[in-house]
């Protein structure tokens, strides 16, 4: 078994901005020449996470809303009381969304549906660069 890993960025405005990553990826799987395993996509954080969607505006503004009717940014978190940074909702929707994800490859494709894409979802109250890991195991 083979393993190839490595570590991305991306720019982000933060804020719920989703940014679709799976070309990234895609080039990953690629550099790796692994035709048959996984790849997991992790987010080292804990105010950004990753999914998959169908990556296209509408959607992409339903799921901000959606996120901001669930978890409010202007609601009293503890968080923002003992450390004062105004990040408390960050930490609860990627705690919620999740650091990571797989998707198997198979003869050296990601085996996504037609309208599947992987996002990385920045949830933090400020613009910078997301990393992001690519590890990518097989055969």
């Amino acid at each position: 078994m083979n393993i190839h890993t490595s570590e991305l960025e991306v720019p982000s405005n933060g804020n719920g901005d989703v940014i679709d990553i799976t070309s990234q990826v895609v080039i990953e799987v690629d550099r790796a020449g692994i035709k048959n395993g996984l790849v997991t996509v992790f987010i080292p954080g804990s105010t950004a996470g990753v999914s998959t969607i169908e990556f296209e505006g509408g959607l992409v503004r339903d799921l901000k809303v959606t996120w901001d009717e669930l978890i409010p940014q202007d609601r009293t978190y503890a968080h923002n009381l003992r450390w004062g940074d105004g990040n408390g909702h960050s930490h609860i929707r990627a705690t919620l969304l999740g650091p990571s994800l797989s998707v198997p490859v198979s003869s050296g494709q990601l085996i996504l549906g037609t309208w599947q894409q992987i996002v990385l979802v920045d949830f933090d109250n400020r613009p910078r660069n997301r990393r992001f890991i690519c590890q990518i195991m097989g055969e």
